[in-house]
């Protein structure tokens, strides 16, 4: 699932709840400019309260600054990361570029 919900969310099976977020998510990150109080509904008509809403918007937000901080400084993750691996053995998000 998790390649699924990598490559497309809109595509994965998904819990009704799982899909609200990642739209959320996934807009807030590509247009975060056109984020309305609809948004924000469409998350709570799916059970979550405002704690879980700011919670979804801050580790949406500070993905979107750490990668623009990185990007911006024109670093790039260690072959490890970028091959889904890590020291601790742990899964990780793939997804930014790597220059090896």
């Amino acid at each position: 699932m998790t390649a699924q919900i990598e490559q497309d969310h809109t595509r994965a099976t998904l819990m009704p709840a799982d899909r609200a977020m990642l739209d959320y998510a996934a807009k807030l990150t590509r247009k975060p400019g056109d984020m309305v109080e609809a948004d924000v509904a469409a998350l709570r008509a799916e059970g979550f309260n405002d704690r879980a809403i700011l919670d979804i918007a801050q580790v949406t937000a500070y993905y979107a600054y750490v990668n623009r901080i990185a990007d911006g400084l024109g670093l790039s993750l260690e072959t490890y990361w970028a091959e889904g691996e890590n020291p601790s053995g742990l899964p990780v998000e793939s997804g930014r570029k790597s220059h090896g």
